[in-house]
């Protein structure tokens, strides 16, 4: 409660890991503040030996859409029944609550516990992504500091708590494409030449495009355009220019270049004069099953009685930038259905459940 009671819009962290530390320091957790840029990271560790493991999350949330649309002010921490009503009750700060008292529990019961804990925070992930979990791997790097283990508490689950944990995601790669024509009178088509039409039959194309077909743990990849600017506003004006913004996300069957190869080919196609921007957001990685994999389904099955499935589908994570380092990656956390919406709420009762789950992942894996 105290936590969503902090209007922590990305990048402010607005207080948030001050109070997650003071919780963490009376459990013997040591603290270090790294800050890049307007970005608050917290890097907090217990123990000094392998092997470690790793809670990451975030402290930020996306913009409420309007105070004014919420049945409960999105930062009051209103709590009606069983359920916490608030920006980020769900994404993540419910999850981050749960790791801490599942920390203290644990450290309680094994005060001598092996390996090493420790928790990655930022204040970045809702963002750009730049100055936030990515800046504080390079400095766990050049410390010669190696994650072994790391769950990520974003909310993975869909209908009801640990039915879904991603053991891995799709890679992200966007674009910008600007498509060139030239200006002129709606009356006086041959004297122009219109961007608008280019363009949409480029995204036709590519929106009848098969891109792969997945495998056994990645769905195929699919392409979405998220926004389309043109015009002048005019009636009666063919603009000049086009611009769409948009997005791949990609099993193992695409590569980077296969994609920009194959997009580069049908705008060709079109013989429109254009450039394409590109942004990658992060490769597909996946975590066999092994330690960290069963350790999870174990704990998940001990508290909720029920098996997860593991799944690769959905949005990006900062696991995308964990994962490369060598450690085994697991999403988990609190149903996903009003993350970022108006009214975005979580269950108390299942937070309770979640923190026991975290609780003995770490009993599996360091006792």
């Amino acid at each position: 409660m105290q936590l969503v009671r902090l209007a922590s819009i990305t990048p402010d962290d607005a207080g948030c890991q001050p109070l997650l530390l003071e919780q963490l320091e009376g459990a013997g957790f040591d603290g270090e503040y790294l800050r890049f840029g307007d970005v608050s990271n917290l890097w907090v560790r217990r123990g000094q030996v392998a092997p470690l493991f790793v809670f990451a999350g975030h402290t930020d949330v996306v913009p409420t859409g309007g105070n004014e649309k919420w049945g409960h002010p999105p930062f009051a921490g209103d709590i009606v029944g069983d359920m916490l009503h608030g920006r980020g009750a769900a994404d993540m700060k419910g999850s981050l609550a749960a790791m801490v008292t599942a920390c203290q529990r644990f450290v309680k019961q094994y005060p001598q516990h092996r390996g090493s804990i420790a928790l990655l925070i930022t204040s970045d992930e809702e963002g750009p992504a730049k100055d936030g979990t990515v800046r504080v791997l390079e400095t766990l790097s050049d410390r010669n500091v190696r994650i072994d283990w790391c769950v990520v508490g974003e909310p993975t689950s869909q209908h009801r708590l640990g039915d879904t944990i991603k053991n891995g995601r799709r890679g992200s790669l966007n674009g910008t494409l600007v498509v060139r024509g030239i200006q002129g009178h709606v009356a006086y088509p041959h004297l122009a030449d219109n961007p608008i039409h280019r363009t949409a039959n480029i995204v036709a194309a590519l929106e009848k495009q098969h891109w792969d077909d997945g495998n056994a743990y990645f769905p195929p990849t699919t392409f979405q355009v998220s926004n389309i600017q043109s015009g002048t506003g005019a009636t009666n004006v063919i603009p000049s220019e086009t611009k769409v913004m948009f997005n791949f996300r990609f099993s193992p069957g695409s590569s980077v270049e296969s994609l920009k190869s194959r997009m580069k080919t049908l705008c060709q196609a079109s013989h429109a004069d254009y450039t394409i921007d590109w942004s990658l957001s992060g490769l597909p990685y996946q975590t066999a099953e092994g330690e960290l994999v069963g350790a999870v389904i174990a704990a998940v099955e001990s508290v909720t009685n029920h098996q997860p499935n593991l799944s690769t589908d959905g949005g990006t994570s900062d696991g995308r930038f964990i994962a490369p380092t060598g450690a085994q990656v697991i999403e988990l956390g609190p149903i996903n259905r009003t993350i970022h919406q108006i009214d975005e709420q979580v269950d108390l009762h299942d937070l309770d459940l979640l923190s026991a789950i975290y609780e003995k992942i770490l009993i599996r894996l360091l006792s």
